[in-house]
């Protein structure tokens, strides 16, 4: 049995022997969903109240050294099963669901969420998962858990992203250099790198020295804010990097009728935003989604020059 029927069996068996994840799972087929329209794609909005615990996780230091680490195997509730997989990490189910079928993917060490030195687990991920899309989010960049390892992953065919990607008025193919292409998204609200390859070792060395560009705009992050959605199909790694500017919008921070409690994730900039709270599903307008991918994303222009400075380099 290859890992994505292995992952569907363990949601299935979690499901129904785990007091809650049955609930949150039963509960998801009970959320709103909205959609607002951008002419050549649209972007979802979803009311998921058991969310409130990533969107409104502390995690600064203090708060995250006051807390056990709820990704160690010692802390997992007693009714959490999971997989041993590759020999570093353990595949688990999410109980807090965003996808129908959503797993978190954490190391067995607790060390800090860094994809440094852990992209190309990312990359062996989407290829044994190859049912799921596999997604990194940066420690100030939606992680709950910024001290402990982790990837995430959920059902193909959920994001708008993967669809998009497909639509050329979305997203244009602008090089190939080497044993990688290289794709841009010129008016998605969101600034996103796509880079799409057969060959491992070619996106991770591309991978590296986009995130060194990245470094350098935010040279005193303990690593530049980006989050990462990852898929594998017909041999073929698809990779969105989307880099960040900002964890949390200032809507974020408002109070009373003027405040949206929404942390963007992967998710998110993968098209799907979460609220967890119904005052703010009913509120949120097209102009407030502008505005909060405005202020947490790099702009679309910057990650163009990203591509010619590469381009350039790399002639």
């Amino acid at each position: 049995m290859d890992l994505s029927n292995r992952a569907r069996q363990l949601i299935n068996e979690q499901i129904k022997h785990w007091d809650l994840a049955h609930r949150n799972y039963e509960g998801l087929k009970k959320v709103k969903t909205k959609s607002f329209d951008f002419g050549d794609y649209h972007i979802d909005i979803q009311f998921n109240p058991e969310r409130i615990v990533s969107s409104a996780a502390k995690i600064d230091a203090h708060s995250i050294k006051a807390r056990p680490c709820f990704l160690c195997q010692n802390n997992l509730p007693a009714q959490q099963k999971g997989l041993l997989i590759d020999g570093h990490s353990m595949l688990l189910v999410n109980p807090f669901p965003i996808f129908p079928e959503h797993l978190t993917i954490p190391n067995l060490h607790h060390t800090d969420q860094r994809i440094t030195g852990n992209i190309g687990e990312m990359l062996d991920l989407a290829a044994s998962l190859n049912e799921f899309t596999i997604f990194y989010n940066g420690p100030k960049c939606g992680a709950s858990a910024p001290d402990h390892m982790h990837f995430q992953a959920g059902i193909k065919g959920f994001l708008p992203i993967e669809k998009d990607f497909l639509n050329e008025k979305c997203c244009n193919k602008i090089c190939t250099i080497g044993w990688v292409t290289f794709w841009h998204w010129p008016d998605y609200q969101r600034g996103i790198l796509t880079l799409s390859s057969k060959f491992k070792w070619a996106l991770i060395g591309c991978f590296t020295n986009i995130y060194k560009q990245l470094q350098l705009l935010q040279p005193n992050e303990a690593e530049p804010m980006l989050n990462i959605l990852l898929t594998f199909d017909h041999d073929e790694w698809v990779m969105h990097i989307i880099p960040r500017t900002l964890h949390r919008p200032k809507e974020y921070f408002e109070t009373g009728e003027k405040q949206i409690l929404l942390s963007p994730a992967s998710v998110d900039m993968g098209g799907v935003l979460i609220t967890p709270r119904e005052e703010d599903f009913d509120k949120i307008t097209e102009m407030d989604v502008r505005s909060i991918f405005d202020q947490v994303c790099l702009d679309p222009k910057t990650i163009l020059k990203m591509i010619f400075h590469f381009s350039f380099n790399n002639l």
